[in-house]
């Protein structure tokens, strides 16, 4: 058995290490109690003294440094998005960019949409018996000087002859035949004519003379219809519009390219 002496030494040498640790834990304890008192209106006090907070840390990790640390916590949920920020001041302007280089003046054309013009002369009848000369004619605006025109005569024509002839219907404007591209023309040949001209053959047939003429400034036109002699042939009787209407028709077509 232990004798009463070392007993006692045992236990002092159990209570001493616990006495200085408590020692110890009460001075920090009264330590950050001074600390904390530092504030307010005490900041200015001259027997005030303050201690840093990397002091604080390392202080505290010396008193409990001999504690465990549990296992870290579960990460917390996201917060909800913030409010859209004010927004912010327009910017200063920019400088003036160079001068550009001077552009090309370019004029646009715009051309107004085409309208229907056209004419028409009738004639209920005519019974012209004339071989040589104008037969009948018409006045028309023509609207613009890049058009062209169509022209349409449409009445009875007839010839006869006791020798072989030709007779020529054909359409003046302003009195010079069409030139662009060719005259407007149409013809009536007989190879063989009656033994008199007031034979039984006496056919008067309803015609057409028709064609376009291209070239022709805008303002007005006179536009006709002549009867002539064919180039070497010799001209009969002719007649023109006998006991029928007769008419001439005139349109302005654009032109075509």
């Amino acid at each position: 058995m232990m004798s009463p002496f070392g007993r006692l030494l045992l236990l002092v040498c159990l209570v001493l290490p616990l006495y200085a640790v408590e020692k110890v834990r009460n001075r920090g304890y009264r330590k950050d109690a001074e600390f904390d008192k530092c504030t307010g209106n005490d900041a200015d006090n001259p027997n005030c003294t303050r201690i840093s907070e990397e002091a604080r840390s390392t202080n505290s990790n010396t008193m409990h440094g001999s504690c465990l640390q549990g296992p870290a916590g579960n990460p917390g949920r996201e917060g909800n998005p913030g409010t859209n920020g004010i927004p912010g001041t327009p910017g200063i302007p920019g400088r003036d960019g160079m001068r550009g280089e001077k552009g090309e003046c370019v004029s646009e054309v715009f051309e107004e949409p085409w309208r229907p013009n056209y004419k028409q002369c009738a004639w209920k009848s005519l019974n012209y018996g004339i071989d040589l000369g104008k037969i009948a004619d018409c006045t028309f605006t023509k609207l613009r000087s890049d058009s062209t025109l169509r022209v349409l005569f449409s009445g009875s024509l007839r010839l006869k002859c006791k020798t072989a002839c030709c007779q020529r219907w054909y359409f003046t404007f302003n009195g010079a035949e069409c030139t662009g591209p060719l005259p407007v023309e149409s013809i009536i040949y007989l190879d063989q004519g009656s033994l008199e001209l007031n034979s039984t053959i006496n056919i008067h047939r309803t015609s057409s003379v028709e064609g376009l003429c291209e070239g022709m400034k805008s303002g007005l036109v006179d536009v006709a219809v002549w009867v002539g002699t064919c180039s070497d042939y010799p001209r009969g009787d002719a007649s023109t519009g006998w006991n029928s209407v007769s008419r001439i028709v005139i349109e302005e077509l654009p032109k075509s390219f």
